[in-house]
């Protein structure tokens, strides 16, 4: 409902910098995926974290929720004001603070984005290797603990992200984490907040470890005859020890629509999309050695290359994956599944959930980062068809017990957001509850992202 002091407060601060018009709050309240239009009843872009700390000492007064907001691209519906309030929008906090190559950091305002970033950092011969595929913010990608396609070797927001700065909902300002390479310096309070939506605070700085740009990159392509081959050939190829850097999964529906969507000439059949870092020997070696066993699973001949413009083709294609998949029913939203297993059990998992969508009224595309046991599929459903959306849904909750059965989780990189709250019981019982009171120490009044990650209230 509408905070009108908090909202008065807020404009007599912050002037044009807090709005309501209505295609502001519309545009800050859409989700990438299926969920509804919930606008907030004002936007507020602080340039400080001091004028982030008055924006939440206002809110804070007047019991006014508050929802950080970044690049927009989260798929399950984490930035929406289900309870109304003020998205606290961090666009213009979006410096680059202090780059220290000697020991392989850098700084950074939350509104950066991760190729904004990486634009900064060419001269330094390092790079930021998180890369969930959109241009997403770096507190964005901190505050859902994002991955993507690089985490096969260089791991997640959890492992990159070495410190922070936060507003809390009392006002406080704290920094969590030091650049020291280690510490054992009581609870890890940076991990508290990486991953925690939103929920506890409002992330205003982040300290990020960096890595060296490799000397040499390679990567390449190959089709399978069908799906429990091709998983399984990631599953011998990752126990082999081979170091890869990225490692994905497309099925054949996959493939169709980036034909159709990007103009290329794919077999309708599933691919594995794969890239190597190292020497020019290692990466050549690599590809090799690779190609050498997806051949024993079946493979069409491994198609590798190390010229620049062809590898960023191909890992063009595969980041526009979700766009081409909701290109390929046109209309439609998607509902977007996000399991994620032990490799040991990641050909079943893939297997019987392309059996349960075959079996259901609709499509839904797999593809995803299998080199760390995580994939997707995007359910596609006709807005104005409601049964097609519970269908979806009761797809999404069925792939999300297979994944808990088969010692996996829910939400291997999007987040819980709204979208994957059901299954959170199952995945950690009592321990939700824990998360609840952590969430009411910091926030009692449960101002900071209401609705989202933690049980409700009472």
């Amino acid at each position: 409902m509408p905070i009108p002091q908090a909202l008065e407060a807020l404009s007599q601060f912050l002037g044009e910098r807090l709005t309501r018009s209505k295609s502001e709050l519309d545009q800050h309240g859409r989700s990438e995926s299926y969920f509804p239009l919930t606008p907030p009843d004002a936007v507020a872009y602080p340039e400080t974290t001091e004028e982030v700390r008055r924006i939440v000492g206002i809110c804070a007064q007047e019991a006014c929720p508050m929802i950080g907001w970044g690049a927009g691209t989260s798929l399950e519906g984490h930035g929406l004001a289900v309870h109304g309030g003020v998205v606290v929008d961090f666009t213009r906090m979006n410096k680059v603070l202090e780059i220290r190559p000697a020991d392989m950091d850098v700084s950074v305002q939350p509104g950066v984005t991760r190729e904004s970033l990486n634009e900064e950092l060419r001269a330094t011969g390092l790079f930021f290797p998180v890369d969930p595929g959109a241009n997403a913010s770096i507190g964005g990608m901190a505050s859902t603990r994002a991955s993507g396609t690089t985490s096969v070797r260089y791991g997640t927001m959890r492992d990159n992200v070495i410190g922070l700065q936060a507003v809390l909902a009392d006002g406080r300002v704290i920094r969590t984490g030091t650049r020291a390479r280690k510490s054992s310096a009581g609870y890890d309070l940076t991990g508290l907040f990486v991953g925690a939506e939103g929920t506890l605070g409002l992330v205003t700085e982040l300290t990020l470890r960096l890595h060296g740009v490799p000397e040499a990159t390679s990567a390449g392509i190959c089709a399978f005859p069908d799906i429990h081959r091709a998983v399984t050939a990631v599953m011998e190829v990752i126990q082999m020890g081979i170091p890869m850097a990225r490692i994905e999964f497309v099925d054949a529906a996959t493939a169709l629509a980036f034909n159709a969507y990007a103009g290329v000439s794919m077999a309708e059949a599933p691919h594995l999309l794969v890239e190597f870092h190292g020497s020019p020997e290692s990466v050549a070696q690599d590809a090799e050695r690779f190609g050498d066993i997806v051949a024993d699973h079946g493979a069409t001949p491994f198609q590798w290359s190390a010229r620049e413009e062809e590898r960023r083709a191909l890992w063009a294609l595969r980041h526009n994956g979700y766009y081409a998949i909701l290109a390929s029913r046109k209309g439609a939203r998607a509902v977007v599944t996000d399991m994620c297993v032990p490799i040991s059990r990641l050909a079943r998992a893939v297997e019987e959930t392309r059996a349960d969508i075959e079996a259901s009224l609709v499509p839904g595309p797999i593809l995803g980062h299998v080199g760390d046991g995580n994939f997707h599929a995007i359910l596609l459903v006709d807005p104005d068809q409601p049964a097609e959306l519970e269908a979806a849904k009761r797809l999404s909750h069925r792939m999300a017990e297979r994944a808990l059965a088969l010692g996996g989780t829910c939400t291997g990189e999007h987040g819980v957001g709204l979208g994957k709250l059901p299954f959170m019981r199952a995945e950690h019982g009592e321990g939700w509850d824990v998360m609840g009171e952590i969430k009411r120490a910091l926030d009692p009044r449960n101002l900071m992202n209401p609705g989202k990650l933690v049980p409700p209230p009472g």
